[in-house]
C-alpha cells in the first residue's frame, strides 16, 4: 500500500468513525439536565476525548449553518443543547399555552410525590410511583412548578422541590399549609424493605442508588 493510500485509508476511517460518534453524542446530550464535558461526553460514548472535542465544536458550527430550531452551545466548561434564540418568539407562546393546560393524572401524582418528599431526587420519586418519571418531572419544571434543589450529598443526583409558582397555583403562602396526607405516601425506608423482602431468596441482587 502507497502512502496515499494508506493516509486515505486512515482518513476514511476516521470520518466513518466519526459519523458513527456524532449520534452517539447527539443521544446522550439529550437526556442531559445539566452541561456535560467533553471528558464525560468521551467517557460516556467510549471515544477518545480529542476526537469527541472536534466532533463537539463541528456539530455547533453546522446546526448553526444549517439554523437548526435548536443549538449546542459551550457553557463554562460544558456543552448543552438549547433552543435557538431566533425561536424565542415560538417556545414561549408554547410554555404560556402549555400553563393553561391541565397535568395528566402521572404529573399529578408526581407533583404531589415531590410536594411531601422534597427536596427529593427523580430515582426516589420513581420508586415511589413505581415507573420512570423523567418526562413528567420534565414537564413539571417547564411548567415552573417544580424546580432543581441542589445535589444529593451521597448519590450526587440532582434534587427538586416545588416553586413559589406551585404555592400559587394551591392558593397556598406556605408549604406548612399544604393537606395533612402525606401518610398516604409510602415511607422510602419501609419501600426498601418491601423491595427487599420481595426478592428471591440467595438472588444477590442489592438495591440500586438513586439515578
Amino acid at each position: 500500500m502507497t502512502g496515499d493510500a494508506g493516509n486515505q485509508s486512515v482518513q476514511g476511517a476516521f470520518q466513518m468513525a466519526e459519523q458513527e460518534l456524532r449520534p452517539a453524542l447527539e443521544a446522550v446530550l439529550m437526556v442531559a439536565d445539566q452541561p456535560l464535558d467533553h471528558l464525560v461526553l468521551a467517557q460516556a460514548v467510549g471515544a477518545p476525548p480529542t476526537a469527541v472535542a472536534h466532533a463537539l465544536e463541528a456539530m455547533s458550527r453546522e446546526y448553526t449553518e444549517q439554523r437548526r430550531g435548536f443549538d449546542l452551545r459551550q457553557v463554562g466548561e460544558g456543552w448543552r443543547f438549547y433552543s435557538r434564540a431566533d425561536y424565542a418568539p415560538v417556545v414561549e407562546r408554547f410554555l404560556v399555552e402549555g400553563q393553561q393546560a391541565r397535568l395528566t393524572g402521572a404529573a399529578l401524582e408526581t407533583l404531589a410525590v415531590v410536594a411531601y418528599r422534597q427536596p427529593v431526587t427523580r430515582g426516589r420519586v420513581s420508586g415511589i410511583r413505581g415507573v420512570n418519571v423523567d418526562s413528567v418531572m420534565q414537564t413539571l419544571v417547564t411548567r415552573g412548578l417544580v424546580e432543581e434543589a441542589g445535589v444529593d450529598a451521597e448519590s450526587g443526583a440532582h434534587l427538586f422541590r416545588t416553586t413559589a409558582y406551585f404555592l400559587e397555583r394551591m392558593g397556598l403562602t406556605s408549604l406548612e399549609q399544604m393537606p395533612e396526607i402525606a401518610h398516604f405516601l409510602p415511607d422510602l425506608a419501609d419501600l426498601a424493605q418491601e423491595l427487599d423482602a420481595a426478592k428471591p431468596r440467595g438472588s444477590g441482587v442489592s438495591s440500586s442508588g438513586d439515578s
